[in-house]
């Protein structure tokens, strides 16, 4: 009788194991590739050959040291240093010593970079994933006069180019109209 339990038990381990350890994960991964295949393999934005990214997880525009290039629209903060493996808020509330410090910090390299004492939410906080890859349309239209300056380019053209990439709320309704980071540096990199 103990036997019988035993087998009975290995039985359903190995079939179970094999319908939800290998055929479960082949279904989703099929539907995936599927109906929905740029997402199912991470977003990625590639120019001419070369994988540059993903338009799904921010990413730094700054030298070695960490300062901002000038030449670059600049991301969100992350909280996680743009380690998509390390995905994650601080956490803390809004009267945190270090949240409060981080802001400071944040908006004194702004005020320095940019020339501005007026800087949305977006520039000095984190996002919930601390990989948001947008920015307001505000924080990139405070970014326009630096840009435009260290590249030779007239503002107006990198303005109307903010502008051009601007995307609406989802499904007209939800969220906040944003520019993705990536895609706008992709397109100022075609400027010139």
């Amino acid at each position: 009788m103990k036997l019988r339990h035993t087998w009975t038990a290995v039985r359903a381990l190995l079939i179970l194991s094999l319908v939800l350890g290998i055929g479960y994960p082949a279904l989703v991964l099929g539907i995936g590739q599927a109906v929905l295949p740029a997402q199912a393999n991470g977003s990625l934005v590639e120019v001419g050959d070369e994988v540059v990214g993903s338009s799904l997880i921010g990413q730094s525009f700054a030298d070695a040291d960490g300062a901002a290039i000038p030449e670059w629209f600049q991301s969100r903060p992350a909280a996680a240093g743009y380690n998509g493996a390390a995905s994650s808020g601080s956490n803390y509330g809004p009267s945190h010593p270090d949240l409060i410090a981080a802001i400071d910090d944040r908006a004194s390299a702004i005020e320095e970079l940019d020339g501005t004492s007026e800087v949305p939410g977006d520039a000095l906080t984190a996002s919930a994933s601390g990989l948001d890859p947008h920015i307001s349309p505000e924080y990139a239209r405070l970014q326009v006069p630096r840009v435009a300056q260290a590249r030779g380019i007239p503002e107006t053209e990198v303005s109307a180019l903010v502008d051009s990439l601007i995307q609406g709320r989802d499904l007209g309704y939800l969220g906040e109209p944003t520019v993705n980071v990536l895609t706008l540096n992709i397109a100022l990199a075609k400027l010139g």
